[in-house]
């Protein structure tokens, strides 16, 4: 890749775990977390993302996670996509061979990254207090190699994200995810939820968290 000498990133963390969310839950997967989000969700569990971390040139990020030698990748945050630098590093990771995924808030354009990429974009319900910042044009961008996430709190938000599934025919864009908010909505009646409403969505919790809790690195 030309001209990337001079890149550099700020880094939270990298490490390896296995992906507990998305259709690659379950996946050893290397996870490369930005520094910085300009959002503020109430249920936030990365906030020691939001300051910190350290510099890395792309050459040692790319570097560090070829040593694991793991073919997926997650890059996530914060919010990644704050970073400008985020774009080529997606790109650098591709061309390393590596199947890469993109966990972004869908608060920030997503048209310019590398299409290999799978995105992974997190629509704001109501209970996150963020659902202003959401870019909806996003939506639009989406396909069948990406997801949509939905991260509720309560039946409020609930209703909402399935009003959005069933107005605008998300399930036609691609897979969709339901995820309750730990410690706040019972996941057994989300799950009743959705298959009263026999919505076309994939229930899922986040398996990092059963198997480890809230570590940091995990």
């Amino acid at each position: 890749m030309r001209g990337t000498s001079s890149i550099s990133l700020k880094i939270s963390e990298i490490f390896l775990s296995l992906q507990g969310e998305t259709s690659r839950a379950g996946l050893p997967t290397v996870f490369v977390r930005l520094t910085g989000c300009p959002l503020r969700c109430v249920w936030c569990d990365t906030a020691y993302a939001f300051t910190g971390g350290r510099t890395m040139t792309l050459a040692e990020i790319r570097a560090t996670v070829a040593g694991f030698g793991v073919r997926t990748v997650c890059v996530t945050g914060g919010e990644p996509l704050a970073q400008k630098a985020c774009l080529p590093l997606l790109r650098a990771l591709c061309d390393d061979g590596h199947d890469v995924s993109l966990e972004t808030s869908g608060a920030l354009d997503i048209a310019g990254v590398d299409p290999r990429v799978s995105r992974i974009v997190d629509l704001k319900a109501p209970g996150s207090g963020e659902s202003a910042r959401n870019r909806m044009e996003n939506l639009d961008l989406l396909t069948p190699h990406d997801e949509l996430k939905f991260v509720l709190k309560d039946r409020a938000d609930y209703e909402w994200a399935r009003d959005n599934v069933r107005t605008l025919r998300l399930e036609h864009r691609c897979p969709l995810l339901f995820s309750p908010v730990k410690g706040e909505l019972d996941p057994t009646e989300l799950a009743e939820w959705i298959l009263a409403d026999r919505l076309p969505v994939r229930f899922q919790l986040q398996l990092h968290k059963i198997l480890w809790g809230n570590m940091q690195g995990k």
